[in-house]
């Protein structure tokens, strides 16, 4: 057996021990495998993106370098980040998991927690904007900066790295995203494309707005200003929404007025992923 083989075994025997303390990242590991048996040609592409990893933050870590690295700064200082980032916060990691969760129940054309790994840069971009926070608050602005820059050139995609976003977030095909530096986006929420979480202008300080639980805020809508759209509240698309948003409402329009229920009072509009609204004939 070469050493190439010998550390692959390793890799291995080691991931299998630790498989019932991550099953998102043995299901990941998983279908790499049998994309490599479907596909051999991509037999170095999977084995750098996954399986040569032996955890799943190693895996995120050397994904968002591959990606973001350039002439500026190395992937080897981005993978550094990543690491520091993690052994600050774990939750960064528990946070990337329930994200895979939260795109593969939610998306009909995700068929494995891979693909949002490799492929979406949704995802891709949240995870870059979790190692962009995590250096904000450990004081490294001007890394996170750069981070956000490089995900907004990479992905079309602009968190400010001061930007609060929880877990289990899917941002659905993630063009346009603008999500301004004091806007707070709790868990469960999702997220389409070419929506803004904005200012209304030059004001300083607390300026950006607040999404509660098990939001879902429909493509094309901005949501402006420091105001709060409540838990589990529907956003139409092409909304502009410049008030406060009660719970468990849907408001449309611009500007955006409440239009009805939500209609989903056991399970959040996040997750049920409905965009017709309550009431309103087809």
């Amino acid at each position: 057996m070469n050493a190439k083989a010998a550390e692959n075994g390793w890799l291995e025997r080691e991931t299998e021990a630790e498989q019932h303390l991550d099953p998102v990242w043995r299901q990941i590991r998983r279908e790499a495998r049998e994309i490599i048996t479907n596909d051999p040609s991509l037999g170095g592409f999977i084995y750098a993106a996954v399986l040569n990893h032996r955890r799943f933050g190693q895996a995120i870590g050397h994904r968002l370098a591959m990606t973001l690295a350039n002439h500026d700064i190395n992937a080897e200082l981005i993978i550094q980040a990543y690491s520091d980032a993690l052994e600050m916060d774990p939750e960064i990691g528990q946070a990337a998991r329930a994200d895979i969760l939260a795109v593969y129940e939610r998306d009909p054309a995700c068929e494995r927690y891979i693909e949002p790994f490799l492929y979406f840069k949704g995802f891709q971009a949240l995870q870059a904007h979790r190692l962009a926070h995590a250096l904000w608050t450990m004081g490294r602005k001007d890394f996170a900066l750069f981070l956000q820059s490089r995900a907004s050139q990479v992905f079309s995609v602009d968190i400010h790295p001061a930007a609060r976003i929880g877990k289990g977030i899917m941002i659905d095909h993630a063009h346009a995203i603008v999500i301004g530096e004091t806007a707070v986006v709790e868990d469960n929420v999702s997220i389409l494309q070419d929506v803004t979480l904005g200012g209304t202008g030059k004001e300083e300080g607390d300026r950006h707005p607040k999404i509660r639980e098990g939001v879902l805020l429909g493509a094309g809508c901005k949501v402006l200003g420091n105001i709060e759209v409540g838990r589990c509240a529907k956003v139409a698309a092409g909304s502009v929404v410049l008030k406060d948003v009660p719970p468990k409402v849907t408001v449309a329009g611009v500007p955006a007025r409440i239009v009805g229920p939500t209609g989903c009072d056991d399970v959040p509009p996040a997750t049920v992923m409905d965009h017709k609204i309550e009431g309103v004939d087809d």
